[in-house]
């Protein structure tokens, strides 16, 4: 599907906007550990580790100023190993303000930019978990059953301000990733981690107005850079806004190609049409010199709402292609429907690949309307999408493509993620065949309890973690 771009105006002012306090965002009272799991099907074998997902889970907020992006994070996880879901936990993130709401004493480690709040993303590199999040704060290690360990950057010395999104070369397990502190607006920085948790390069770019880079790309060559017209607001400052980042059509939109190992000299800007990404799926080169990425775009963000993500900002599938002349970047629409969180079998990250995943959302999450979401799959070979259907009272979050076998095909694997249960009110583990899209999952993980709507989490097998 193609149709024409650009979009031209503002969102509709007039859209009602979610809570994020109440119904699938509601946060939970306490931390949580069951056994008491049954599953509907069979579980994979193969499938021996843990699927761990995090979110904001606020333990005092302040419903007139509280923003889904800012409340204290707290990580998930259900624990599979030889065909049995062994147990399910709940654990806050070690920020300050948690443990001392808890009673709990501070986490060690330095800490680095305006917080220590960390609820974006999990994840395993250099043989341990890690929790992290974007604006300058440091991750936090964890250990293998989702408790808080420590701050820091990895095995790094340096208190370096780093990302929610890092992304992984699968040539050379080195972390890529472009990250900012709220605190300096003038820059933002590419920052590379070895395999080994060493911070092995670190480059500046310069900027104007501070803006909001929440995730990156990369190619074999080149790391993809988004500078985009959400950005740091002195007003919203001002008037004790929790996040205070908004749209600013002062602030012009452009994506840059950073060689892996150029200097900001280097970098290839392309402009862009005005609109916000949060989340490309992934991106590779082209033979001319050229670049493709995949993302999901927004027209405009965080220009009405002070609570969180506009629901109804028109998040699309696109098509990006940087040319090799520097030229502008030509925007193709792939799906118009609203999605977000694309993923891929990362086994393909900045590679040629076939297949995107990407969870539907809509207006109504928020005050109980909402439901009968499905997961997109995109087969960009055919240019053609079928979904897989959840069941009229659920709500998915985030699916993440896990391989059956290290030398498997694209789709030879499962997708697996958290699913609230509206009917039921608690939340269930679906393991879905992904070259059997359309038909049931495998396997479905009833958790007696509920699990917040919440951002990003991974699969993290025990293979990834050192003994």
């Amino acid at each position: 599907m193609s149709l024409t771009l650009p979009w031209t105006g503002p969102c509709p002012v007039d859209a009602a906007q979610p809570s994020f306090l109440d119904d699938v965002f509601a946060p939970v009272s306490s931390e949580s550990e069951t056994t008491a799991l049954r599953v509907d099907g069979v579980l994979p074998e193969a499938l021996s580790g843990l699927y761990a997902r995090i979110g904001p889970n606020p333990i005092k907020p302040q419903p007139s100023r509280y923003h889904w992006f800012t409340g204290d994070g707290m990580v998930h996880g259900l624990r599979l190993h030889a065909g049995r879901a062994e147990w399910y936990r709940s654990r806050y993130v070690g920020s300050n303000s948690a443990h001392k709401a808890l009673g709990r004493p501070l986490l060690p480690g330095p800490r680095h930019g305006p917080g220590d709040v960390v609820n974006t993303n999990v994840y395993a590199h250099a043989g341990r978990v890690w929790a992290s999040v974007e604006a300058g704060m440091l991750p936090v290690q964890l250990d293998a059953r989702l408790d808080s360990v420590r701050h820091g950057t990895f095995d790094s010395p340096r208190k370096q301000a780093f990302t929610a999104h890092p992304h992984r070369d699968p040539h050379t397990g080195e972390l890529h990733a472009i990250c900012y502190d709220a605190m300096v607006r003038h820059k933002i920085q590419y920052v590379r981690v070895s395999p080994q948790g060493d911070v092995s390069r670190v480059v500046d770019i310069p900027v104007q107005h501070g803006p909001m880079v929440h995730d990156c790309a990369i190619t074999r060559r080149f790391v993809v850079v988004l500078d985009l017209p959400v950005t740091f607001s002195f007003k919203r400052l001002l008037t004790r806004a929790s996040f205070p980042y908004a749209w600013n059509d002062r602030h012009a939109a452009r994506v840059g190609l950073l060689p892996k190992d150029g200097d900001a000299a280097d970098i290839r800007w392309h402009e862009v049409d005005p609109c916000y990404v949060f989340h490309p799926c992934n991106a590779f080169d082209l033979p001319d010199g050229g670049v493709v990425m995949d993302v999901v775009a927004h027209r405009r963000m965080f220009d009405r709402s002070r609570h969180g993500p506009e629901m109804d900002s028109g998040a699309r599938f696109e098509r990006w292609t940087l040319p090799a002349d520097g030229g502008r970047v030509v925007r193709e629409v792939l799906h118009d429907a609203p999605q977000e969180f694309p993923r891929l079998d990362e086994r393909l990250s900045g590679e040629p690949y076939r297949h995107a995943y990407a969870v539907g959302i809509g207006q109504g999450l928020g005050d109980g309307r909402g439901g009968a979401l499905p997961l997109f799959r995109h087969d960009l070979q055919t240019r053609s999408t079928v979904q897989h259907d959840f069941g009229a009272h659920a709500v998915p979050g985030e699916f993440v493509f896990v391989p059956r076998r290290p030398q498997g095909a694209e789709d030879d694997g499962w997708l697996i993620g958290f699913v609230h249960n509206r009917q039921s009110g608690c939340a269930e583990c679906h393991i879905v065949n992904a070259d059997d899209f359309t038909g049931p999952p495998q396997a479905v993980v009833h958790i007696p309890l509920r699990i917040p709507a919440g951002f990003h989490g991974n699969w993290i097998a025990d293979a990834d973690l050192r003994p």
